[in-house]
């Protein structure tokens, strides 16, 4: 009677739950609900205490749990079931529910939870095809009849569909946000130009994907012999390691050398596996190519034997191929970035020649007083000027332009400088001084190099200027209130080896002024384009005659400044202005 009642009871509650079953199914697609509203489903009919839901892998033929009631956490995440493995795994080889009344008495059961004495397994079937099993157990013998194995079957059937289709929507979501997020970290890795950042935001970016424990990236090494540890992760701690791995050993080794990806389900059963972390039991690993040359490697671990996927597997693969350009971006960034510091250094050093070539000081003589200033560009160029002593109250001044630019520029100078004071001694006139330091340069001569020079001879005795020009600007001679433009011209030195140079020779009177310029002060443009050019510095030498040489110097540079505002200025800019002071020893 009472075996009657409990049946008819479990009739009576058929219809409205197949009616809540059918509910579930067309209205709940998030597989996570779904799963929760089965348990919450079958309670009404079954007072269970231990139940779960368990997926079919239809890679690994594996049972896992996806939902249960009563287990421990670590258990229920470790426990994989085999087809036709325990009751569970032969209800879902031969895809039809299995009633255990006691389980101590069944060889086939597998102890999971404790204290276990009934069970009943049903496979979950969609378009005949296993896709799961609903198991539910309980610590009484007998406690499952036949009818509660019909009523979970007929739930099976419905809730199976349900199931499915909530597993078809989860992978399109996940698919489309995978793609989506695969998106949006390539166009952030694009935009980190540091390794170091990179391989750390590649680690923080990913770990939205895929939810690994341990994360590593290893690159080839020079020698392309073996893979170097470059960024590890374990457990989100970072952690250095050292060693080396051949390239075609380990798991690592292996997707490098075959050039593809290689997941490992379970590592203790891989050959290519090498033990570094005791923990690992799945691996999956891909190669970084760039260029259909492997540069890396991108690993993931996992503490859990099949984490991986197939889709996770998709997932690295897409993202490999963005992290390898990233990480080859990053790396050719790294090396201009070395480059550009070295470059930095030889320019601060060629800088440095360049200033020590200058003198300290202009001279201070009876009759004359000397001005000069210099205005180095970002790129070094190769400017110069020096006074020179000779004899009996006589100075040269040298004015000078090497071609091109940076550290070749200065050190050409600093020949040219050397070449010019190894001539000094014999106290050559401007002319003769050109000839002959466009002889020793042609003795030496370097492809594509050349300079331009101004060399003026002064004699404090009779107020006497001699200048030759190679090249350079013409100078102005500002005397009787006008401006004369000294028509010095010439070939630039270390070009012909018979080259000429004209003299000119100036009878100064007190207050007539002198000024040299290199062509950095003429070429200054402006945001327009426009050049300062010869009519502005002859208008500013005009107006500024009957002021000192110094005046005249800073008056010229203030100019240029201002006319070149907010432009980068590409070349040295240098002046020097010597003015005759009146009988009293100072300017006129």
């Amino acid at each position: 009677m009472e075996s009657a009642a409990v049946q008819t009871d479990l009739q009576s509650k058929i219809e409205p739950l197949l009616l809540e079953v059918a509910d579930v199914v067309n209205t709940t697609l998030d597989l996570d609900t779904t799963l929760r509203r089965v348990a919450e489903l079958v309670r009404k009919v079954f007072d269970y205490e231990i139940f779960a839901i368990l997926l079919l892998n239809e890679k690994t033929q594996e049972l896992r749990i996806r939902f249960n009631v009563g287990y421990k956490r670590e258990l229920a995440d470790k426990i994989r079931i085999k087809m036709g493995e325990g009751v569970t795994g032969l209800a879902a080889q031969h895809r039809e529910a299995m009633l255990v009344g006691d389980v101590t008495t069944d060889p086939r059961y597998i102890s999971g939870v404790p204290d276990v004495r009934s069970e009943l397994a049903v496979p979950l079937i969609v378009k005949n095809k296993v896709i799961g099993v609903i198991d539910i157990e309980s610590p009484q013998p007998n406690h499952f009849t036949e009818e509660h194995k019909r009523l979970l079957t007929l739930i099976a059937s419905r809730m199976a569909v349900g199931i499915e289709n909530a597993r078809l929507y989860t992978r399109t979501t996940r698919q489309a946000r995978t793609l989506l997020l695969l998106n949006e970290i390539a166009r952030e890795l694009t935009s980190i130009l540091n390794l170091d950042e990179l391989l750390k935001r590649i680690a923080e970016l990913l770990s939205r994907l895929i939810n690994y424990q341990m994360f590593s990236i290893l690159l080839v090494d020079p020698t392309g012999e073996k893979l170097q540890h470059r960024f590890s992760l374990r457990f989100q701690e970072n952690i250095h390691l050292k060693h080396d791995i051949p390239i075609g050993e380990g798991v690592v080794g292996y997707a490098v050398q075959q050039k593809e990806v290689v997941l490992v389900s379970d590592v203790t059963k891989d050959s290519h596996y090498i033990l570094l972390n005791p923990e690992t039991r799945s691996e999956l690993a891909a190669p970084l190519i760039y260029k259909d040359k492997v540069i890396g490697v991108l690993d993931l671990e996992h503490t859990r034997r099949g984490f991986f996927t197939d889709d996770h597997k998709r997932t690295i693969t897409t993202l490999a191929a963005q992290v390898a350009i990233a990480i080859e971006n990053a790396r050719l960034y790294e090396q201009i970035e070395r480059q550009e510091k070295r470059l930095e250094r030889d320019l601060a050093l060629a800088r440095e020649l360049q200033f020590r070539l200058l003198p300290q000081a202009p001279p201070h003589l009876a009759n004359l007083e000397v001005a000069a200033k210099f205005s180095p560009a970002r790129a070094i160029g190769g400017d110069l000027y020096d006074f020179v002593d000779y004899s009996l109250s006589r100075f040269a001044m040298v004015i000078g332009d090497v071609s091109g630019k940076g550290a070749p520029a200065a050190i050409y100078a600093a020949l040219v400088s050397g070449i010019l004071r190894s001539h000094a001694p014999i106290e050559p006139g401007p002319a003769e001084m050109l000839s002959a330091v466009n002889f020793s340069l042609g003795e030496r001569r370097i492809e594509g190099q050349f300079v331009s020079i101004i060399f003026a001879l002064w004699d404090d005795s009779n107020r006497t200027l001699q200048v030759a020009n190679s090249g350079l600007p013409r100078p102005l001679y500002c005397h009787d209130g006008k401006i004369e433009v000294i028509e010095a011209t010439g070939l630039p030195l270390g070009l012909f080896d018979d080259a000429d140079y004209d003299e000119f020779t100036f009878h100064a009177n007190p207050g007539d002024m002198f000024v040299f310029f290199s062509d950095g002060i003429l070429d200054a443009r402006n945001q327009a384009g426009d050049m300062f050019g010869r009519r502005r510095v002859e208008e500013i030498v005009a107006k500024s005659c009957e002021f000192s040489a110094d005046w005249v110097v800073d008056s010229l540079f203030k100019a240029v400044a201002e006319h070149a505002a907010g432009v980068e200025t590409f070349d040295d800019q240098t002046v020097v202005a010597i003015k005759v002071k009146n009988p009293s020893g100072t300017p006129q």
